[in-house]
């Protein structure tokens, strides 16, 4: 054991510490990046006492095992998964205490793409600009190997009661919490006049997540809608979400570690709560958008933090009857 607490990595593939995001990053030409599922990482921390932005583990799927020095609290969330503790299985979405030593592991199910992993007092790692997500133009970031060790913030005794996984706490947690939906809602983007009637062929066909899948989108394959009007795009500010229609059979779908400028024509925008969704799509499943408006959209938005509120609060509570702090 160790004087200072770590996390040994005993087995990872595809592993990056990241956290919500480099807010400032796009004022200085970088991209924001951070977790792709944001509601997952938030509900991750929320469990475990952590603040929203609090560094945190994104598996991406392939799984995670993982071995503490010291007694822990533990989450995990996002794709639809059942960790174990030395061969026990145990809920997501949960708080999970794991005495020192004892070996968590975190797949992730064919039911989803990445999982999110955080731990009571998080990891202490490199910043930048006061976020630790990676970014992979500047190469900068913390990623998660087989034999790496997480330092973690340690400022009160260890914290591992095996009441944080009883029925008595309660964290208003839906059972359909972790489901991915294959419908993806959008409301019509920028450039969306350009394409006339023909816009409506994007809420209309199916297509299929390709495996070119990263941090900076993904492309489907399936009908893509031409523009009704002729003369070149200007590269211009994007944001997150965006369906692009580049020449060729596939749409892009821009994700958090997207460049801040593009030059291909936008139909639509992703909604924040089908970000999430997109952020757990596997190659080969079929999609497709469905139209919305921004204010369902907001709507739908505040619903999903009212939830996220919801859990960090009972959260907070089940910490005060067991008289163990927050993380600072």
């Amino acid at each position: 054991m160790t004087d200072r607490p770590e996390l040994r990595v005993e087995s990872a593939t595809a592993c990056v510490v990241t956290d919500l995001g480099r807010v400032a990053g796009p004022a200085r030409g970088l991209a924001v990046n951070g977790a792709l599922d944001q509601f997952a990482a938030r509900a991750a921390n929320a469990l475990v006492g952590n603040a929203p932005t609090a560094p945190l583990i994104e598996a991406t799927g392939f799984g995670i095992t993982l071995r503490p020095s010291h007694d822990v609290l533990m989450s995990v969330t996002g794709a639809p998964a059942e960790p174990t503790i030395d061969g026990r299985q145990y809920p997501a979405w949960a708080p999970l205490s794991v005495r020192a030593g004892e070996t968590v592991r975190v797949g992730v199910s064919d039911a989803g793409l990445r999982a999110y992993v955080a731990v009571h007092g998080s990891f202490d790692v490199p910043r930048l600009m006061g976020s630790c997500a990676p970014d992979s133009m500047i190469e900068f970031g913390t990623h998660v190997t087989s034999g790496t060790s997480l330092s973690l913030f340690r400022s009160h005794p260890p914290l591992v009661n095996r009441r944080f996984g009883a029925t008595v706490f309660d964290f208003g947690i839906p059972r359909d919490v972790g489901r991915v939906s294959a419908v993806l809602d959008a409301v019509d983007g920028p450039d969306a006049a350009e394409f006339g009637p023909g816009l409506q062929r994007l809420y209309d066909s199916r297509y299929l997540v390709t495996p070119r899948i990263n941090h900076v989108g993904l492309r489907v394959a399936g009908h893509v809608p031409q523009r009704s009007v002729t003369g070149e795009v200007l590269s211009r500010g994007v944001p997150i979400g965006a369906i692009e229609a580049p020449a060729g059979d596939e749409l892009l779908v821009l994700m958090r570690g997207r460049g801040i400028t593009a030059g291909y024509p936008v139909l639509a925008v992703l909604t924040s709560r089908a970000l999430d969704n997109a952020a757990q799509l596997r190659p080969g499943q079929q999609i497709r958008f469905r139209r919305t408006t921004a204010a369902a959209a907001t709507a739908a938005y505040l619903e999903r933090r009212r939830l996220l509120d919801r859990i960090a609060r009972r959260a907070r509570t089940a910490f005060a009857e067991l008289r163990q702090p927050l993380a600072p």
